[in-house]
């Protein structure tokens, strides 16, 4: 009886960990375009160190899709490049992202 309970609780225990959310789950973007207190759009700058956030650029399988822009990156993955003064920083890496991007040429956001 005592040996059933504890297979029992270690298969729940196992089960709830196996349900938590990983570091790169689908899905993360919020419906209004932030991640983690992050706007998706506006001025964006590539760094390598200090990013807000972390992506990997994919071709299929996004969690955001990005369209570059020379002005007004005012829409749900709209970004613009700049060397000072961003909204949002970014590093580009290939493990470990905390969101999956592809590059698009229309139609970008979720």
């Amino acid at each position: 009886m005592l040996q059933a309970k504890k297979l029992f609780l270690l298969s729940a225990l196992l089960l709830s960990v196996a349900l938590l959310p990983g570091p790169a789950a689908a899905g993360k973007v919020n419906p209004d375009c932030t991640w983690n207190g992050h706007r998706l759009y506006g001025k964006v700058e590539f760094v390598k160190v200090g990013a807000d956030v972390k992506v990997e650029f994919v071709p299929i399988g996004q969690d955001l899709k990005v369209e570059f822009v020379n002005a007004f990156p005012n829409r749900c993955g709209q970004w613009q490049v700049v060397n000072a003064f961003p909204d949002l920083r970014v590093e580009i890496v290939n493990i470990g992202a905390d969101l999956r991007v592809e590059v698009v040429n229309n139609f970008p956001g979720l």
